[in-house]
């Protein structure tokens, strides 16, 4: 692997920082004391920071050897907040909060961009500018949304933004990137489904909501196998169902909640149509009623052709062309959607290994991610930084269109 020795050099410091950041996780809007860190090492470095996009939203400028003369900009991005779970891992780092836990490693995410970050402020061998966007509230706040509508790019006006996430199961030292929808928008949907409360020994007597919730469920699955071309991915998953009080009652109500995902608009929109008129329908069936929301968050992650391909050329200079993989697109979500709309870029993977790299006291489960049991590889952080320097330099090394 080609990276920078200067970042490898510094890279044992940089992961106590990223070590102090994971014992001490924060939840969406609340990252107070991580963006504290975060600009301290940025004003500690020299590199003018900005506050409050996004509430705890922290964008560091970094000016190339013309002083941002020439007006090209590109922005780098890594998210900062943590998960509300508990975490199991008992090693030194492991989270000093209850409940809270760096289960997706933003903390590595922030770590390699510092570390980037820490290289630029002694080395700026490119014209233009590179902006150091450290975002909040990944994890279902919207974060990257909030600091766009707070001026991010008004502010901060660039060309291109860049993102990049950890993908455990994927080898270290190697990366992935592709053109075109690469994670899927999320939804969220709350179905009340509204019967006829009685004594569960005199069935006849009332309206099962339970009953028609699982007739519901069962049903929104045609949506999928039978309403949607087989070649369009979509996911309808129910996750919740909450009904009753006792074992010998017939509750009046019963609420199912969860998520649909998708890669356009198109099915999506088939989605919600289809589950609004299936659940109307299931509950006419049944002489019931129900109230249906659906509620769309994230858009889809759509990465833009010339950014990609030029991302993939960038990481196979650090690694060889064969350690840079097709990005399979994955029907989780992410925030960093919001920016793609607004800018051309791209969102690529590094590979965080298959958890060998954890230490003594981690918890018995994969390291995989939104698991009890994950931490980020500190191996990547040197690599992880390398990748964002070079692309920042070979980006703005291009001739102007």
């Amino acid at each position: 692997m080609n990276v920078i020795d200067s970042i490898v050099t510094q890279s044992a410091r940089i992961a106590a920082v990223r070590r102090d950041i994971h014992a001490h996780p924060e939840l969406c809007f609340e990252e107070v004391r991580t963006a504290d860190v975060v600009a301290q090492k940025l004003s500690e470095w020299g590199l003018p920071i900005h506050r409050g996009l996004g509430k705890t939203g922290v964008v560091a400028t970094v000016l190339g050897r013309d002083g941002g003369a020439s007006g090209r900009a590109i922005g780098l991005r890594a998210d900062m907040d943590a998960l509300p779970m508990q975490e199991f891992n008992t090693f030194a780092h492991a989270s000093q909060h209850q409940g809270k836990m760096h289960a997706c490693g933003h903390d590595g995410h922030t770590a390699m961009l510092l570390a980037a970050a820490q290289h630029f402020s002694r080395q700026r061998d490119f014209d233009g500018t590179v902006y150091l966007i450290f975002q909040p509230a990944e994890e279902g706040g919207g974060g990257a949304r909030v600091m766009i509508e707070d001026g991010l790019f008004e502010r901060f006006p660039m060309q291109a933004v860049f993102g990049m996430h950890n993908w455990p199961g994927m080898p270290m030292g190697s990366f992935a990137v592709s053109p075109g929808p690469v994670m899927a928008s999320t939804s969220e949907f709350r179905i009340t489904i509204h019967g006829k409360g009685g004594h569960a020994a005199l069935p006849h007597t009332g309206i099962d909501p339970v009953l028609i919730a699982c007739q519901m469920v069962q049903a929104f699955q045609t949506i999928i196998s039978r309403n949607k071309k087989p070649v369009d991915a979509g996911v309808i998953s129910v996750t919740m169902m909450h009904a009753g009080e006792a074992s010998n009652v017939i509750p009046d109500r019963c609420e199912l909640r969860g998520t649909a995902r998708s890669f356009t608009t198109g099915v999506l929109d088939l989605i919600e149509k289809r589950m609004q008129q299936v659940a109307e329908h299931c509950c006419a069936a049944h002489d019931a009623r129900c109230t249906f929301e659906f509620v769309r968050k994230y858009p889809p992650t759509v990465n833009s052709a010339a950014e990609a391909h030029f991302a993939r050329k960038v990481m196979a200079g650090i690694v060889g062309e064969e350690q840079v993989l097709v990005q399979e697109p994955t029907m989780g979500a992410e925030d960093f959607a919001y920016m793609l709309l607004a800018k051309p870029g791209a969102y690529c993977f590094i590979g965080n290994g298959d958890g060998a790299h954890r230490e003594m006291g981690h918890g018995g489960g994969p390291c995989t991610l939104h698991n009890p049991s994950y931490d980020f590889n500190d191996a990547l952080i040197p690599l992880g930084a390398t990748y964002w320097v070079k692309l920042a330099e070979e980006w703005l090394a291009q001739p102007v269109a």
